[in-house]
């Protein structure tokens, strides 16, 4: 009988905690399906930049940005004041307190990314009128509208997860591979991010690979981690993949011409980034390695074999095939990409893109700076497992 009592209070604790998982998965969806249009005009933008110029703010791609941070932003405020005010005593255990208010995790961290994104409007906009266009992705406004989207999109993996760790089996499943899309949008705003230091001519040189290393192997080590899926960092990788080809290819099928100056390329439809790198090559290594040392190394060196898997393995996938998007005639056209050719790219500069950057003088051996990369992968790869470790345990 003392058993039988002491059970009522963890079975209601339980069901509790499945009604409020239950609750909240709109939220959940409604921070996902923000992200996606967070991530998709992002990629739009840059076609846009790409093809026609910065005609004016209200640009179809910038409405798709911004309406993607204030849906993740109103919504999370309405989590928020419903949770304070009107919330049940679950549902409040299952939140954080800021400021006297209560919400998810992923909530709050929507918030803020929403706030981010709309200071960083006037502001890019501003920087346009005073500095002209952009000569680099990575501008003052645009890091700060960076950190916003990264902020919205790390909510939807927080707010999934906790709804993915609390929830039955079936829905737990669902909420898995719905994870695995938002850890391709993780992946996506990285490797977007990472554009001016991934192009094609760049593929050979030792700049790519640290930096590839000091982004991806944490995104893939967290979803390693995290994702209940037998081959979650594979999955995720897969989603960011044919989320990137999907747009390369519909959205290069629209008539686009420049309306800017000076024009050097012929411009007939829209022009769409490069075929994505092959991430999931190293992410399907990252899941065999995880299902046979995870649980049995401690982080340190787990993460150096992931650290040198990672290199090693990217390097064998992506250099031949940078050899083969520069060399090959066949990979030129719509299903590779790769006469890309942005409409104010000059012909010395268009020259410079048919063949690898050679080795800066001076520099390093090559083979050197491929064992500082799997230093800094193996750092990242340490960051990915901890944060991935903490991600399974999250539940507000």
């Amino acid at each position: 009988m003392a058993t039988l009592v002491s059970s009522i209070p963890d079975y209601q604790s339980k069901v509790a905690h499945q009604t409020v998982a239950t609750s909240r998965l709109w939220h959940a969806y409604t921070l996902v399906f923000a992200a996606a249009c967070v991530m998709i005009g992002v990629y739009w933008d840059i076609s846009w930049h790409m093809s026609i110029g910065r005609d004016t703010f209200w640009t179809p791609a910038h409405l798709l940005i911004q309406a993607g941070g204030l849906i993740a932003g109103i919504s999370s405020g309405y989590v928020a004041l419903k949770t304070t005010f009107a919330g049940s005593e679950a549902e409040r255990q299952a939140s954080v307190s800021f400021w006297g208010f209560r919400a998810p995790l992923g909530a709050w961290l929507s918030i803020w990314g929403c706030g981010a994104m709309l200071t960083s409007a006037p502001f890019d906009n501003w920087w346009h009128n005073a500095y002209g266009l952009d000569v680099r992705i990575i501008s003052p406004p645009h890091a700060v509208l960076a950190i916003g989207i990264f902020a919205i999109v790390v909510g939807a993996v927080l707010l999934t997860l906790a709804q993915q760790n609390r929830a039955d089996e079936q829905t737990r499943r669902r909420l898995a591979v719905v994870l695995a899309l938002t850890g391709g949008f993780l992946i996506m705003n990285f490797a977007l991010f990472l554009t001016e230091y991934s192009e094609r001519r760049m593929m050979h040189s030792a700049t790519f690979y640290e930096v590839t290393a000091a982004a991806f192997p944490l995104a893939l080590a967290a979803m390693g981690r995290a994702i209940k899926l037998p081959w979650a960092a594979t999955s995720a990788a897969a989603c960011f993949t044919g989320l990137m080809l999907v747009l390369m290819w519909v959205i290069e099928l629209f008539p686009a011409t420049p309306k800017l100056g000076p024009i050097y390329q012929h411009i007939t439809h829209m022009v769409t980034l490069s075929f994505p790198l092959l991430v999931i090559v190293p992410a399907f290594f990252f899941d065999l390695v995880l299902h046979r040392f995870d649980g049995k190394l401690a982080t340190l060196p787990l993460s150096a074999i992931l650290g040198v898997v990672f290199v090693v393995t990217f390097l064998a996938a992506q250099w031949p095939f940078a050899s083969f998007l520069i060399h090959n005639p066949l990979a030129q056209g719509r299903l590779f990409n790769a006469d890309n050719f942005v409409y104010w790219m000059n012909p010395k500069y268009e020259a410079l893109t048919r063949r690898f950057d050679p080795p800066e003088a001076g520099s390093w051996p090559l083979v050197a700076h491929l064992l500082v990369a799997m230093a800094i992968a193996t750092l990242t790869s340490a960051l990915g497992l901890m944060r991935g470790r903490w991600m399974t345990r999250v539940r507000r």
